[in-house]
């Protein structure tokens, strides 16, 4: 836990716009998010739920990313990262590297600040495992992969399955990530996989909360699973 947030405090010092102050970069990234990202991430982040859009874009309120996971899905846009709906496009072409950090500073400042509070407590209370539960991680994690998430995101991870063809068939499209391209952390995985998608800002149909099926436990198994041999590296061109 002393390490997770190590990393975060650390990812945040390195951070910063090169040149910008942080009122600099609120500034900035006030501006470019009134004149391009308010007409559908909201005001307050807080997306309007009756947006007629595929996927509604996600209350930022409540998002699980980093600032700098921020960064880079809107430098390099949602798609690059495992998106199969691509309503969140690439921004590089738009502004550069400090305007874009200035935005993705702006909206975790203004509307997600208690999110690494947020974050830490919720692992804080969940279980510790011992030592024989991390050795079946992959075990158990691949097992539970198989039978429930395969269903949708693919035995692969890579976002294509049967019962994502069916629900084309049935006019009823879901969008599941592809997991090789995720920026989510382990960490992040769990709590993504045990509290479901609406709890961190997506529409209420978008993944379910898994904390009524499985245990910490399992679910820390699954985000084992997932990070270590579904999950690969992903570093897209500038």
């Amino acid at each position: 836990m002393k390490l997770f947030t190590a990393a975060l405090i650390l990812s945040t010092s390195l951070f910063g716009a090169e040149g910008l102050t942080h009122e600099q970069m609120m500034q900035t990234g006030k501006n470019i998010y009134e004149t391009t990202c308010i007409s559908c991430h909201g005001v307050n982040g807080n997306t309007d739920p009756e947006m007629k859009l595929v996927v509604r874009p996600r209350q930022l309120s409540k998002s699980i990313l980093s600032e700098d996971q921020m960064f880079q899905i809107v430098k390099h846009g949602a798609h690059t990262f495992g998106a199969h709906a691509d309503i969140m496009p690439t921004f590089k072409y738009v502004y550069d590297d400090n305007q874009i950090r200035s935005v993705a500073h702006y909206v975790s400042q203004s509307f997600n600040k208690e999110r690494t509070q947020r974050i830490e407590k919720l692992l804080n209370e969940s279980t510790k495992l011992s030592s024989e539960q991390k050795a079946q991680r992959l075990k158990v994690g691949a097992k539970i992969f198989r039978r429930k998430c395969g269903m949708c995101h693919g035995i692969t991870g890579n976002g294509e399955s049967e019962y994502v063809e069916q629900s084309k068939a049935d006019e009823n499209f879901i969008y599941p990530y592809n997991l090789q391209k995720i920026l989510l952390s382990e960490e992040q995985i769990f709590l993504y996989a045990k509290f479901g998608g609406h709890f961190w800002g997506t529409a209420k149909n978008d993944m379910p909360s898994w904390k009524k099926r499985y245990n910490d436990v399992k679910l820390k198994s699954v985000a084992h699973y997932v990070a270590q041999k579904i999950k690969k590296p992903n570093n897209p061109q500038e």
